[in-house]
């Protein structure tokens, strides 16, 4: 049985464990997933679901695409991906948050490699160069070709060609954290592809170990920040308390006055 979840990848990061390790990890981009279609045995042979992510405007759509996403009661969507064999039963019109799945679980992830175009068979297939002096006319070449029998060049023989873009799953890696509330997960580990690009993270198909969950470090309150804001609390106090002497030394030094002027007049009139 298998659950998954479609994402992006947005590059590599590490972050610390409690008993002081590093663990160099890949930030995945999960949007809330979209159940869009459920497969039962019965109806289609087999039991899967197909999840949808990316909202697609309506005018870029086919009618057809507008259907099937109405079903779901949704916009259309850029990406689906069917998995087959889940764990629970969905309705179609769920959502699936990155909480799916838990720290210390082992996934497969799967998506395209980065494109690399045409390429000779040192850089595509790890071959070895020849020497490049001493009058050696053979340096990067992919090799002798079909010149004994049978005088022709074999199929599956390693030649120049064109380099990546293809579907590449890279097993058995640990969830590190998985945030529902910003939407990412953290995977252990490099996944294929690049930046930006959707994978699919699904449970691991070969694992056998058994879970072993990291704590990792968390810098949401530090002591700095305590220190920090109690030494502003106590600025904005001071400047409170500044304010109010002032005004107090103000309303003092105005009743002395009127006393004073109050003193003059009456002097005054005695003389008069």
């Amino acid at each position: 049985m298998k659950k998954g979840i479609l994402g992006r990848k947005v590059g590599m990061t590490q972050v610390f464990s409690k008993d002081g390790k590093l663990i160099p990890v890949t930030v995945i981009s999960v949007e809330p997933n979209t159940v869009m279609q459920v497969k039962t045995l019965e109806s289609d042979g087999y039991n899967a679901i197909q999840l949808g992510v990316v909202d697609k405007k309506e005018k870029n759509s086919s009618r057809a695409s507008i259907g099937h996403a109405k079903k779901a009661n949704t916009t259309p969507k850029r990406f689906l991906k069917e998995i087959r064999d889940v764990e629970t039963t969905y309705t179609v019109g769920d959502k699936i948050n990155a909480d799916i799945f838990e720290v210390g679980e082992v996934v497969d992830v799967t998506g395209t490699s980065k494109g690399k175009g045409f390429q000779g068979t040192i850089k595509r297939h790890n071959q070895s160069r020849g020497p490049m002096g001493h009058g050696s006319h053979y340096h990067r070449g992919p090799g002798s070709l079909g010149t004994m029998l049978p005088k022709r060049v074999l199929k599956g023989k390693k030649l120049p060609g064109h380099m990546g873009c293809e579907t590449i799953t890279i097993q058995n890696l640990e969830i590190i954290e998985a945030n529902a509330k910003e939407n990412y997960i953290l995977v252990s580990g490099n996944v294929p592809g690049a930046k930006n690009s959707l994978v699919l993270i699904k449970s691991a198909v070969k694992n056998s170990r058994k879970s072993d969950p990291k704590e990792i470090i968390t810098y949401e309150e530090t002591v700095i920040d305590e220190v920090v804001e109690e030494t502003i609390e106590t600025s904005v106090e001071n400047e409170n308390t500044e304010v109010v002497e002032t005004k107090e030394n103000e309303t003092v030094e105005e009743s002395t006055e009127t006393k004073n002027e109050e003193q003059e007049d009456t002097t005054e009139t005695t003389q008069e």
